[in-house]
């Protein structure tokens, strides 16, 4: 991959939660969700920063439709409709994806992980995105010091 090649990590964000034991203790509490998903989120924003890769994180959603949400950070979050799973969402952009850009999908769904691959997409499970995370927040600190 070029320095200049875009590249894709697409996070299926409730699966990543319930995955790493810091963000599951607050899904168990409904009016704790909303700190899960935005530490979650800082984390993505910290991992997009430092890698060079566009992080696009998913999650099911309740709407009637699916909403695309992009921060000024450039963070891109979907929020599939209630009729739709993040799941199906993911592989939908793998699908179209995939072929075009160096495009990793983070997912503990081994259904998930199986049909990624099928489209060309790479896959890494929540624990080794969790490493990335470490990794990005660690030389964040050693770059802003």
């Amino acid at each position: 991959m070029s320095g200049d090649e875009l590249s894709f990590i697409i996070v299926d964000g409730h699966s990543v939660m319930h995955a790493w034991p810091e963000l599951k203790v607050h899904q168990r509490v409904a009016s704790k969700r909303a700190v899960a998903r935005e530490e979650l989120l800082k984390r993505m924003r910290t991992l997009q920063d430092m890698s060079g890769s566009r992080v696009v994180v998913v999650f099911d959603g309740t709407q009637s439709q699916t909403t695309e949400e992009r921060e000024k950070q450039g963070l891109q979050v979907f929020y599939a409709d209630s009729a739709t799973t993040a799941d199906t969402v993911i592989e939908r952009l793998a699908a179209r994806y995939a072929k075009k850009h160096p495009l990793r999908v983070v997912s503990a769904d081994g259904m998930v992980r199986e049909t990624v691959m099928a489209f060309g997409a790479d896959w890494i499970s929540p624990d080794t995105l969790k490493d990335l995370c470490e990794r990005a927040e660690s030389a964040m600190r050693e770059w802003t010091n």
